[in-house]
């Protein structure tokens, strides 16, 4: 994995934290490739010159935008699979987390699902396939964990509930917007409610 470029130290770093801001949801909205540094400039409302005191390239700002995502993202997964919960608390409180991240960073999370797999056979890059791999174990033992300890049904295809549910859930960022009429916790409580008890009437 490449060393990891100290961030350019600016006066206001409010300032910075904005564009980067600024940027993610130009990304997120036009694409990576499709992106300049002009035009996020231009959403910012500053010359695309005087960007560049901050960053030194739009390369810059995906990183940092991905890595400060994945970052928080582990931070959170990490507090879960190391709190001794059971499986089925496990995977509760792990799809509540991803909402929160959604929450937190959405165009990240949109950005992150339709450029990761462009991106990551790139070096810079790198640590996105690193992610992935973490991301897909986690998910896996917990529900193998699960069915080992019958909180969830034998039958499972564990590789098959391990998609539909990270696919589920992510794509949420195409729609959800912060501030919106339900909370991300209420999100994920009625989402688990769907995924763990499904949607017909028990008679």
């Amino acid at each position: 994995m490449p060393t990891k470029k100290k961030p350019q130290v600016t006066a206001v770093p409010e300032r910075r934290r904005e564009l980067l801001d600024t940027a993610a949801e130009v990304f997120a909205a036009q694409g990576y490739n499709a992106t300049t540094v002009r035009k996020i400039a231009d959403h910012a409302g500053m010359l695309a010159g005087s960007l560049y005191y901050h960053f030194d390239s739009k390369e810059s700002m995906l990183e940092e935008i991905l890595r400060t995502f994945l970052d928080e993202l582990w931070d959170g997964y990490d507090a879960v699979l190391d709190s001794g919960r059971g499986p089925r608390e496990t995977l509760e409180a792990l799809v509540t987390e991803s909402f929160r991240e959604i929450d937190r960073h959405r165009a990240a999370v949109a950005i992150y699902q339709k450029e990761s797999k462009q991106l990551a056979p790139q070096e810079r890059f790198a640590f996105l396939a690193e992610s992935q791999r973490k991301f897909e174990k986690a998910w896996l033992s917990t529900l193998e964990r699960g069915v080992a300890a019958k909180v969830f049904r034998a039958d499972l295809d564990i590789r098959l509930t391990y998609r539909f549910v990270r696919d589920t859930v992510w794509v949420a960022a195409s729609w959800y917007r912060p501030g919106g009429q339900h909370s991300p916790e209420e999100i994920a409580r009625q989402y688990l409610s769907m995924v763990l008890d499904g949607i017909a009437v028990r008679e």
